[in-house]
C-alpha cells in the first residue's frame, strides 16, 4: 500500500435556500399580508484536526467534499432549515493551502484545531421582509446565496507512529523491509542505514501506521558520535519505540550490556525520550543459540514483555505488528 502524504480536493460549501413568496391567507383575513419565511443558510465545511487519523489515505478517492444547502423558507413566516455542516478529520502535522494562490490557509500541528474552509452560502430573504409602507404586497423573494468552491492542497508533515531503535546489525531495516513496502540499504556493516527509512505498515484492521527504521546508534550518540544527535532527533519525533535486539549479539558476560547502551543514549539525549512507551524484540530467534541466550536475557530484564521475533524469516512479525497496533491506539486514546 502507497503512503498517502499529500491529496488535493475540491470543499463546496452550502447553498442558501431560497427565500419563500406567499401570502397569509386565511377566513376572514382576505387581505393578508405577505409571511414567506427566509431560507436556511448552506453548511460549512469545517476542517479539524484527528489524533485518530495518521494518513491521508481517505482523500485518495474522495475528491469533492460537499456540504448541505439550506431549504427554502416557508408560508407563515417560516425560515427554512440551515445546511449541516461538513466536518472533515484530517491528521495533526497537515498543512492546507489554496491550490490556485498557493497560500497556506492552516497548519494543523495539535489535535482538535479546526478551521472553516468554506463558509456555507446566506439564506435567501422572504417577502415578508420586502413590505413597506408603501409596497404592502412584494410578490418577490431573494434566492439563496451560492456557497462556496474552493480546491485545497494537503501536505502531510510526516510524523513517525514508531521508531525502532537499536545497536547497528540489529536487524532495523531488515524489518522494516519485511513489515511495509520500504526498501532500506541492507548489509552485514555498521551504519549501512545513513538516514532514517520510513515505511507503512497496513494492519489486517485499523488504520495504517508509518514506522521509522532509526539508524544504528552507538555509544555516545548523544554527544554526536557517529551521527547520534542527528539519528536521535528523529527518535524524539515518534510516539512510541520498538527496541530491537540482536539475541546474537548479547555478551554472555553482560547480558543487558547492549540494552541498557540504547537506554542510556536516549536518557541523555532528552530525559522525555525514555518515558515513551517502548517494548523490546529480540531478533534473529532463526539462529543457532538463540533460544537459550534469549531466557537468559528475559531472566536478567526481570518482568518486562519481551516479543522473539526472526525479521529474516517473519516469524513472529505479524504478533509484533499486533503489539504495535495495541500501543498507538492507547497513546491515541
Amino acid at each position: 500500500m502507497k503512503f498517502i502524504d499529500e491529496a488535493v480536493i475540491t470543499v463546496q460549501s452550502g447553498k442558501g435556500g431560497s427565500g419563500c413568496v406567499s401570502f397569509r391567507r386565511e377566513r376572514h383575513i382576505p387581505r393578508g399580508g405577505p409571511d414567506g419565511g427566509d431560507g436556511g443558510r448552506g453548511g460549512d465545511v469545517i476542517m479539524v484536526s484527528s489524533s485518530s487519523k495518521r494518513t491521508l489515505y481517505d482523500f485518495r478517492y474522495k475528491k469533492l467534499l460537499k456540504a448541505p444547502n439550506g431549504t427554502g423558507g416557508q408560508g407563515k413566516d417560516k425560515t427554512g432549515k440551515a445546511g449541516d455542516d461538513l466536518i472533515v478529520d484530517i491528521p495533526s502535522g497537515t498543512i492546507v493551502s489554496d491550490t490556485q494562490t498557493g497560500q497556506r490557509i492552516k497548519d494543523f500541528t495539535t489535535p482538535g484545531e479546526q478551521v472553516t474552509i468554506a463558509e456555507g452560502g446566506r439564506g435567501g430573504l422572504g417577502n415578508a421582509r420586502f413590505k413597506t409602507a408603501t409596497h404592502r404586497t412584494p410578490r418577490f423573494a431573494q434566492p439563496g446565496e451560492p456557497g462556496q468552491t474552493l480546491s485545497v492542497k494537503l501536505d502531510l508533515k510526516l510524523i513517525a507512529d514508531v521508531g525502532l531503535v537499536g545497536l547497528p546489525n540489529a536487524g532495523k531495516s531488515t524489518l522494516i523491509s519485511r513489515i511495509s513496502a520500504a526498501t532500506p540499504k541492507i548489509g552485514h556493516y555498521p551504519f549501512t542505514t545513513l538516514t532514517p527509512n520510513l515505511g507503512v505498515v497496513q494492519p489486517p484492521f485499523g488504520e495504517p501506521f508509518v514506522v521509522a527504521d532509526i539508524p544504528g546508534l552507538i555509544e555516545g550518540a548523544h554527544e554526536g558520535a557517529g551521527l547520534g544527535i542527528k539519528f536521535l532527533r528523529h527518535v524524539e519525533r515518534t510516539r512510541i519505540l520498538v527496541h530491537l535486539i540482536d539475541v546474537t549479539a548479547i555478551d554472555p558476560s553482560d547480558i543487558l550490556g547492549m540494552f541498557n547502551t540504547i537506554n542510556k543514549e536516549l536518557q541523555m539525549y532528552s530525559a522525555e525520550l525514555v518515558h515513551k512507551p517502548q517494548f523490546i524484540v529480540l531478533n534473529k530467534m532463526d539462529l543457532t543459540g538463540a533460544n537459550e541466550m534469549a531466557n537468559r536475557f528475559k531472566t536478567s530484564l526481570g518482568g518486562s514483555e519481551v516479543l522473539m521475533i526472526s525479521a529474516a524469516t517473519g516469524k513472529g512479525v505479524k504478533q509484533l505488528i499486533s503489539k504495535i497496533v495495541q500501543l498507538i491506539d492507547r497513546e491515541h486514546r
